[in-house]
């Protein structure tokens, strides 16, 4: 989609009186619909799924951007302490169980902002991943909230022209070697034969946290 069939929708969801937001891991390439909703209305709220395990780097390049685009920026924690986030062993989940840790730390968390909220506007690109290319803009997502995807169509080289023409700010862990930056236990850096979310946990037969496949409805 178009800035203006983007400034379009969300302007017909406001005539509809839908509530609005939207969620961002304030990647380098998730500046993009920030940037374009920042354009069109700053009012919107960011949730940041902050699970405690990010990397400081990122954290910093939140606050950066946020104050940067104007944008209002809530973080969204687990309701489950960390201490009972462990296996039978007394092993951290991220390390036995990442699945269930995403869950407890992304997925569940969102279920009350769902419940508030009429439309999801999510940055996700079919050229990321087979799960994404099967989206559509609009979908159901649960607790009767649908999921909007303005940047489906998106591909990476369309990402980084927008980038380079708005001058948006790169994530400074990028430099070091990281593509797509997750919770810092379950991210490395790319290797060179590597496609992007391959980066994220690495050599465990696992490539989305959950947010993208449990948060669509039926």
């Amino acid at each position: 989609m178009t800035f203006e069939q983007i400034k379009d929708k969300l302007q017909e969801y406001r005539t509809q009186e839908k509530s609005l937001f939207t969620t961002s891991s304030f990647q380098s390439h998730s500046l993009v619909l920030l940037h374009i909703l920042s354009r069109i209305d700053k009012s919107i709220p960011v949730h940041f799924i902050n699970t405690g395990y990010h990397f400081p780097e990122t954290v910093q390049f939140r606050d950066q951007v946020t104050e940067m685009f104007g944008i209002k920026t809530v973080d969204l924690k687990s309701d489950v302490p960390k201490f009972m986030q462990r296996d039978v062993d007394g092993r951290l989940l991220f390390a036995s169980d990442p699945d269930h840790c995403c869950y407890l730390n992304k997925t569940q968390p969102m279920d009350a902002i769902l419940m508030a909220h009429d439309v999801w506007i999510n940055g996700v690109r079919a050229d990321q991943s087979a799960v994404r290319a099967a989206m559509k803009i609009e979908q159901p997502a649960k607790h009767g909230c649908m999921r909007f995807h303005p940047m489906l169509d998106w591909n990476a080289k369309m990402i980084w022209q927008y980038q380079k023409e708005y001058n948006l700010p790169r994530h400074p862990l990028e430099e070091k070697g990281y593509v797509s930056i997750g919770c810092e236990p379950c991210t490395r850096k790319l290797d060179p034969e590597m496609q992007e979310r391959e980066a994220r946990w690495f050599g465990m037969n696992k490539v989305e946290c959950g947010l993208h496949t449990d948060l669509v409805g039926k």
